[in-house]
């Protein structure tokens, strides 16, 4: 992790969390599932005005009420007493009672007509007979309130299925309109204006809109008692409006680098007109050469500060401006140029930001294999060393400072690729072997498949080696956000790439006379059809690699 002292803003400890349960009572209709929704009161305390599902806080009551609940046999006393609070909120607020009576039926409106809203619920319930029926309530999210709000919460979404025969009547004092709607209206009138929704109502309906029926959405809840995804939302500035964000969305990673307290400090805009910070030590300046080769554009790194001069790293295309404004970020202080590899957007800079430099910093990498292609022919004053530290060294306001970045040898997608780790703050700069994003492309020859994948599982171990929570691609946003997401974002690029051998070697032997043509439009069906001729590339990889194993396998 980033060490303290190198955090850009002062951390502040978020507002503590309440236990809560909010349940989604579903049903079908003609035309496709639906979702019981509710206006909140514009007085309430956490966001009114809002339409959202019912639910409410957990109560010392809910956990002493398992036993008149039926439950699961997986079903855990955490759930079970959520899955309680669920129940107990719908009754309260919509007189929704999901709950079943002796002989094994359903509760119906005289058993609601019979127990009072503002009376004590478990004891009503089992004066009546009735048993809570919890075992028909399934998690299908986990929700924690973003760290920036005043009021959090550490809340499950529940669902279950709305009671036959049974009329939601809102309470009229903290609910009010209750309105059966299918998720993707209820996102177009959001949209619109005129069904205002806070953030995870709508993330979750728009997971919701991809199943078909109410059963659907129960039976993968019920192949797991766990949610089918947790969520601790971020917050960053878009055009200068708050903009939030999931775990596996592509800014998420950096917003917990720059603010790990929640703070909505952070621009997300990718601009190439003055350097960005993500630490007191680390600076990104995004050249101006985006595409769709490059995405926003390449991502040129200043690692160290005033006291110690700078490391820059990936100094891209050999462009005046985006040269003098790295420099000038570094105050003119360059101690080293490294270049991850050759490629042309990220080494011909080198030697024109050292011509910018008055003590010529050394250019440090790796010189160019003989397959590289002629676009991308480099040549450094001095070879790294695999494992080879940087070391810059300085003393500070607050005492000695060191920035030292670890060099990792690790072809693949460039044979004279290389990745650098700066062990302090457990920060890895992965040049194009990983991207936010997107997968990178594998050109053979100089590209090679299987030492792509042989370097995939170096930078794994270095993560837990040097406890790395963050990667810092060159192009994209920073990846991590949560212990042990970088190793898991290496994991799963690695999984991608084996999923996708295997479209290739079945395309391969579907069409055995095929063409690189035939295979790449099979293999990469879900990729549009405009990325083929890229696909192809790595498609080329993958086909030399399959083909080295088959022979070795005899």
């Amino acid at each position: 992790m980033p060490r303290p002292n190198q955090l850009l803003h002062r951390q502040r400890e978020p507002a503590p969390l309440h236990p809560a349960a909010t349940v989604l009572l579903l049903r079908d209709s003609a035309l496709g599932l639906e979702v019981l929704m509710t206006r909140r009161s514009s007085s309430a305390s956490f966001a009114p005005g809002a339409y959202v599902f019912p639910g409410g806080g957990v109560d010392a009551a809910d956990a002493a009420s398992h036993a008149q609940a039926r439950r699961r046999a997986l079903q855990s006393d955490l759930h079970l007493t959520q899955a309680i609070a669920a129940i107990r909120e719908s009754f309260e607020e919509l007189g929704v009672l999901l709950a079943r009576r002796a002989d094994g039926s359903a509760a119906d409106p005289s058993d609601i007509a019979a127990l009072e809203r503002n009376a004590p619920f478990g004891a009503q319930c089992q004066a009546r007979g009735l048993t809570l029926a919890a075992d028909e309530v399934f998690v299908l999210a986990h929700w924690i309130t973003d760290r920036d709000l005043p009021r959090r919460f550490d809340v499950p979404f529940l669902v279950a299925r709305m009671p036959d025969g049974q009329t939601p009547v809102a309470d009229g004092t903290e609910q009010f309109e209750p309105a059966w709607v299918r998720p993707l209206d209820a996102l177009a009138r959001h949209q619109a204006g005129q069904f205002f929704m806070i953030f995870p109502t709508i993330r979750t309906l728009e997971r919701l809109r991809d199943y078909a029926s109410v059963d659907a959405v129960l039976q993968a809840c019920a192949a797991t008692e766990q949610a089918l995804w947790t969520c601790c939302p971020r917050a960053g500035l878009l055009a200068g409006h708050e903009a939030r964000y999931m775990e596996h969305e592509p800014p998420y990673g950096e917003l917990a680098l720059v603010c790990p307290d929640g703070q909505i400090l952070h621009a997300l805009d990718w601009q190439s007109e003055q350097p960005v910070a993500l630490l007191k030590n680390v600076l990104r300046l995004t050249a101006p050469n985006p595409g769709v080769m490059t995405g926003p554009g390449t991502n040129s790194y200043l690692v160290g500060d005033p006291a110690t001069g700078f490391i820059a790293i990936d100094p891209g295309p050999a462009d005046p401006e985006h040269l003098e404004k790295l420099w000038r970020a570094a105050g003119g202080d360059i101690r080293m140029i490294v270049c991850t590899h050759s490629h042309p957007d990220h080494s011909p800079g080198a030697l024109p930001l050292q011509a910018l430099c008055r003590s010529r910093p050394p250019i440090l990498g790796l010189p160019s294999a003989p397959t590289a292609r002629k676009t991308s022919q480099f040549t450094p004053d001095r070879s790294l060393q695999d494992q080879e530290r940087l070391r810059l060294q300085g003393q500070g306001p607050q005492g000695d400072l060191t920035h030292t970045l670890q060099v990792m040898h690790t072809p693949g997608h460039a044979a004279n690729h290389l990745c650098l780790v700066l062990l302090e703050d457990g920060l890895l700069f992965s040049g194009d072997h990983i991207l936010n994003g997107s997968t990178t492309v594998i050109d053979p020859p100089d590209g090679d498949m299987t030492a792509y994948l042989d370097a995939l599982e170096r930078l794994s171990s270095a993560c837990a080696e040097h406890r790395i929570e963050f990667i810092l691609p060159a192009h994209g946003y920073v990846i991590g956000g949560y212990s042990g997401e970088a190793a898991a974002a290496i994991a799963q690029l690695k999984a991608h790439r084996l999923r996708r051998e295997a479209k290739v070697l079945q395309a391969m032997q579907a069409q055995p006379n095929g063409t690189l043509d035939d295979w790449v439009a099979r293999a990469y069906d879900d990729v549009p059809a405009r990325m083929w001729p890229v696909a192809k590339r790595s498609l080329m990889a993958h086909v030399a690699r399959i083909e080295v194993n088959l022979s070795l396998n005899g």
